[in-house]
């Protein structure tokens, strides 16, 4: 490391222009020191955009603060951004997981800057660790390429950088955000229950972050030769690893490896992937694109939702014209494991929300976001069972989907089904 030649973050940041595009690394590998001296930069700039995944962490680019300077329009609506972006002043880029690295490739969307958090060098290559998403594809086109060496990263496979790719490297040491999940609900596990039954031997898995996942990780513990593609994992599929459930061994492509493309959770799940060549963290344009996931044969991917409508059409990224979180990688997935031979897709959520209002209803919400159109559709669990929508008709898909709702909210739904569709 000694022979490096690294700048100060302030230093580093000084190519940062007027106008710029700038991409940065997501989820838990967000480089904060960048951000921080960007902001002190601030009176000097205007016009500057953010793209991103969701970001943990201090988001001051998203603010009012720096209206006029700094612009957020994210790929993915978390936290830290959500109320900036009802308020007007932050935006949401609405795009498929898939098709991000696309944009940056195509020239879509512009990248003049990426910044990045990277690893400590091996054999003069460095790995962007926890949080690869669209990153190789905005280092191939950016004129700045600046990259954060934290000993904190951990070298993953998949992805690795010529270090001499960077116009600029800073050094900093902090810890990458960790994140604890809330203990599966009895809700949780009964849709765990329910997923689990739908996941034979030797299935490929996909699914998401959470109390959840995690619930239906635990009710795959008597599972065997599980393989795991997905675009992100945490805590409860490395108790499924470590195990032997998921061994990779009967996966299409990348046999024996696990694949994904960022992680959240523990520090134990980012001390599992270091150096280790049975995980291969790899660009979202492996990860998510359909014609790939559909090489892994009987993929499984679970996905949730804000609220499902009675044809099936899937909402998940908005709450009526509020924009929430965003449409993810659900829709690649969802289309990759339908192309998959012996595949099943599967929307998975509570039949209720916290405040007790029926997710299974008539119509979406004025202004909610089709995540999954009703044609896509396929099996939709809750905690009172699971239904294949899947070559069924409106009025089929409207007695299922009620059959799995809440016992309190079913007599309302059939007398909307009524009024909606009549009745044979």
């Amino acid at each position: 490391m000694k022979q490096l030649s690294f700048l100060s973050a302030q230093d580093a940041v000084r190519s940062v222009r007027s106008g710029d595009h700038i991409h940065l690394s997501s989820i838990a590998s967000v480089p904060h020191i960048l951000i921080e001296a960007l902001c002190e930069r601030a009176g000097e700039l205007t016009d500057v955009h953010f793209h991103h995944f969701h970001t943990e962490g201090p988001a001051p680019y998203g603010s009012q603060e720096f209206a006029g300077i700094f612009f957020d329009q994210g790929f993915f609506v978390g936290p830290n951004l959500r109320a900036s972006v009802q308020a007007g002043a932050a935006d949401y880029l609405p795009v498929n997981l898939y098709e991000t690295q696309a944009m940056y490739r195509n020239g879509a969307l512009p990248c003049d800057v990426a910044m990045v958090q990277v690893s400590e060098p091996v054999d003069g290559m460095v790995s962007l660790g926890t949080s690869v998403d669209c990153s190789p594809a905005a280092l191939e086109v950016a004129r700045e390429r600046i990259a954060v060496v934290n000993p904190c990263v951990p070298f993953s496979y998949g992805e690795a950088i010529p270090l001499e790719r960077f116009t600029a490297l800073v050094q900093d040491s902090r810890p990458l955000i960790t994140k604890e999940y809330a203990q599966p609900s009895e809700t949780d596990q009964a849709i765990g229950r329910h997923c689990a039954e739908l996941v034979p031997d030797g299935a490929c898995l996909q699914m998401g972050i959470g109390s959840m996942p995690n619930a239906i990780c635990s009710c795959l513990s008597g599972h065997q030769h599980l393989g795991l593609h997905t675009e992100m994992f945490s805590d409860g599929a490395l108790a499924l690893i470590r195990s032997g459930v998921i061994d990779g061994s009967c996966k299409g492509i990348d046999r024996g490896k696990v694949v994904a493309s960022f992680l959240l959770g523990s520090q134990e799940v980012y001390d599992f992937v270091d150096k280790n060549p049975a995980v291969l963290m790899k660009d979202i344009a492996h990860t998510n694109d359909p014609r790939i996931i559909a090489q892994n044969p009987g993929m499984v991917s679970i996905n949730s939702a804000i609220e499902i409508d009675l044809t099936g059409q899937v909402c998940a990224d908005s709450i009526g014209l509020r924009i929430y979180s965003g449409t993810g990688g659900q829709l690649d997935f969802v289309r990759g494991a339908k192309l998959s031979k012996g595949g099943k897709a599967i929307i998975a959520m509570a039949s209720r929300t916290s405040k007790g209002l029926s997710k299974i209803v008539p119509t979406l919400k004025p202004g909610a976001g089709v995540v999954t159109p009703r044609a896509d559709i396929q099996w939709v669990v809750t905690e009172f069972g699971a239904v294949n929508l899947y070559g069924k008709s409106l009025q089929e898909r409207a007695r299922l989907l009620t059959s799995i709702a809440h016992p309190d909210d079913r007599e309302a739904l059939e007398q909307a089904a009524f009024e909606r569709f009549g009745r044979r």
